[in-house]
């Protein structure tokens, strides 16, 4: 691993804990200025100060929000599409490696679908960013999930399990897949990964308990952090529930939030 490379890494992963709390928030493009992105210096500073180690976001909103997350990484996505298109599951590149350098970012992210029809396109995008990512020291997230015609269950232990292999084989640092709901076969593959694994949030969870059990499951499970949107910032108060992740992800001790609710994150070691 190149010096550059690995001075980045430590701004994204806990020096301590080894795990990690990102926060996409490049939601816009592809839903639009959606609850909880509408004015994005509030809420990255409400990110921040809840503390969240690094950000999503694409490359237009780096300059407006770079004075907000101080000691946060940023990492930048390089890839898009939006609900309004007949192909929504279809990513293209929209930025570059260089473009993430230039604007100060610690990491870039690209994102992959398995089973779609275009996948072909997107693995060549993951591999090509790879290589540049590779030459220049920049840390790589790679999101892989499968969805397409032929995908039946998102959460199949199987098929995310190869959404990880995927990244591992073609150069990535991190992968980003969907939690399987269940710590025996999370951890079965997680055991198996040679990069570190985070889950993602998914759609708004309205039952908080929920939200919170499944977090603290991946995470027993082997999880090395977790990468969730539109349930912290759409959360009635982002700041406490990423204290409260920050419990679960990093210090393993319980919790109290704001709604007067203890949680308990007994983490096994």
């Amino acid at each position: 691993m190149s010096v550059g490379k690995a001075i980045r890494l430590k701004r994204i992963f806990n020096p301590i804990s080894k795990k990690t709390i990102i926060v996409p928030m490049d939601h816009g493009v592809t839903l639009g200025p959606i609850f909880g992105l509408k004015n994005m210096e509030k809420i990255v500073q409400q990110v921040y100060l809840g503390g969240a180690n690094a950000i999503v976001v694409h490359k237009g909103f780096i300059k407006k929000v770079f004075s907000k997350v101080k000691n946060m990484a940023i990492i930048l996505h390089l890839s898009a599409s939006t609900i309004r298109s007949s192909l929504p599951n279809t990513k293209i590149l929209v930025a570059t490696v260089e473009d993430a350098l230039s604007l100060g970012a610690d990491a870039v992210s690209v994102h992959v679908n398995l089973g779609d029809d275009l996948e072909k396109e997107m693995l060549k995008d993951l591999g090509i960013i790879s290589s540049k990512a590779y030459r220049w020291g920049v840390p790589l997230l790679a999101m892989v999930y499968p969805r397409g015609p032929k995908i039946k269950n998102s959460y199949d232990p199987e098929l995310i399990a190869h959404c990880i292999r995927i990244a591992e084989e073609l150069g990535a640092d991190i992968v980003k897949v969907n939690y399987t709901g269940s710590e025996d076969t999370f951890r079965d593959i997680v055991k198996e990964a040679s990069i570190p694994v985070v889950i993602a949030g998914g759609p708004k969870i309205e039952s908080k308990d929920s939200f919170l059990e499944m977090v603290k499951s991946a995470i027993r499970a082997g999880a090395s952090g977790i990468s969730i949107g539109r349930n912290v910032f759409q959360d009635e108060n982002p700041k406490e529930i990423l204290r409260i992740l920050s419990d679960i992800v990093h210090n393993t001790v319980s919790s109290v939030d704001v709604y007067g609710k203890e949680y308990h994150c007994e983490i096994a070691a």
